[in-house]
């Protein structure tokens, strides 16, 4: 047993001086108090916040500006970079990742890895291989299935291999040389054969989908979440809200797109899809916060000079920019990536709750900023950096 003294704890329970009496054993928060046992860790004047949740991350990418370059390299690279990854990651107060989209058994690897204690990183949800129609966004590295049977068939070889969620791919995306951003590409009788796939297994599901009519075809046949969302409408807003679909808004990734440009080696048609989402996100924005869209924080760190380990800091201020609280940002990246993760003891720093914590020299629930004063790390009790 230890015990951190003389801090501020910070979730979304609010703020409050406590001690935080951690148990190595178990890995858990024994008592958040007056109480001290065993060591004391005496942290004057820092906050204790829980680790972050990144509900979307792409553990074998690396940043670089043109994606097409991965297809000519081997699994096995993919593998060693993303233990690199992990490592970076869990250093910027990371604790727990879900990877949407890997080639093979790359994500599912890695989190198996993680979990045996053979790398360091935080704790992996993976997805496994996407799954799109023929030729859809993401065929490069998916699952392709055409037509509700094929698509059920490929869902389940999915969850075969261990995924902890079903990843689809309902409209075209902006790193996909010939995808159309916004247009629909699985259907909705294909989105919902997966859905009842995954929830037959109680899975949960995620759908990349930048434009209405996708973002409403998975709404309405049950996905669990909604990545990126860039052209929602009131419409699909409200939908969401009545079938209880989480919104990943992933910021980092558009923002890091348009701002590097093709100076940067980012292909032109990626840079012109991504100026043109960008614009349009504002809007969605607006009709996700009038309607009160379940709000989950993830940063598709990977995608160009979106780097793992410093994704999560650029997200939070732009949750915040685009008009959350710090508060709000806090708690999308706590207590609502846990839920939408189907993890009921991580994301809070509370008795019984696991002891994923980051000490930080500022309030992240006054500052979004605060992520960048990372001083320690700890997961499951065990102080990693």
């Amino acid at each position: 047993m230890f015990t951190l003294t003389g801090v501020r704890v910070v979730d979304a329970d609010g703020t409050r001086e406590a001690n935080v009496v951690i148990d190595e054993s178990t890995g858990r928060i024994a008592s958040v108090g007056d109480e001290t046992e065993g060591e004391t860790r005496h942290c004057s004047g820092a906050v204790v916040a829980p680790g972050l949740v990144d509900a979307h991350v792409h553990l074998m990418m690396d940043g670089r500006p043109d994606v097409a370059a991965y297809r000519s390299e081997p699994v096995e690279r993919a593998c060693y970079r993303a233990a690199a990854n992990l490592r970076k990651t869990l250093e910027a107060g990371v604790t727990t990742v879900r990877d949407l989209g890997s080639p093979g058994n790359t994500a599912t690897s890695a989190k198996a890895a993680v979990a045996a204690g053979e790398l360091d990183g935080p704790r992996v949800l993976a997805a496994g291989e996407p799954i799109t129609m023929t030729g859809g966004h993401a065929h490069w590295l998916g699952r392709e299935a055409d037509g509700p049977d094929e698509v059920r068939k490929a869902a389940r070889e999915q969850l075969k291999r261990g995924a902890d969620v079903v990843k689809c791919i309902a409209t075209g995306g902006v790193l996909t040389t010939g995808a159309v951003t916004g247009a629909p590409e699985l259907t909705e009788a294909e989105i919902r054969a997966l859905a009842e796939a995954a929830s037959a297994k109680g899975v949960p599901t995620a759908a990349h989908a930048h434009g209405e009519d996708g973002i409403k075809n998975a709404a309405r046949a049950g996905v669990s979440s909604v990545e990126h969302g860039m052209f929602m409408d009131e419409e699909a807003a409200d939908l969401m809200v009545d079938n209880g679909t989480y919104w990943v808004p992933t910021a980092s990734a558009v923002r890091e797109i348009v701002e590097a440009g093709v100076e940067a080696g980012i292909p032109p048609e990626a840079v012109e899809k991504a100026a043109d989402a960008a614009e349009r996100f504002e809007t969605a924005w607006e009709h996700a916060l009038d309607a009160g869209v379940n709000i989950a924080m993830g940063t598709d760190a990977g995608t160009p000079f979106n780097d793992h380990g410093e994704n999560a800091l650029r997200e939070m201020e732009l949750l915040v920019e685009y008009g959350l609280s710090p508060a709000e940002a806090l708690e999308a990246a706590t207590v609502g990536g846990a839920d939408l993760l189907g993890l009921d003891d991580v994301g809070k720093v509370a008795e019984g709750y696991l002891a994923d914590l980051v000490v930080l020299d500022a309030d992240p629930s006054e500052d979004a900023g605060a992520w960048r004063t990372v001083r320690q790390v700890y997961r499951e009790g065990k102080r990693v950096v």
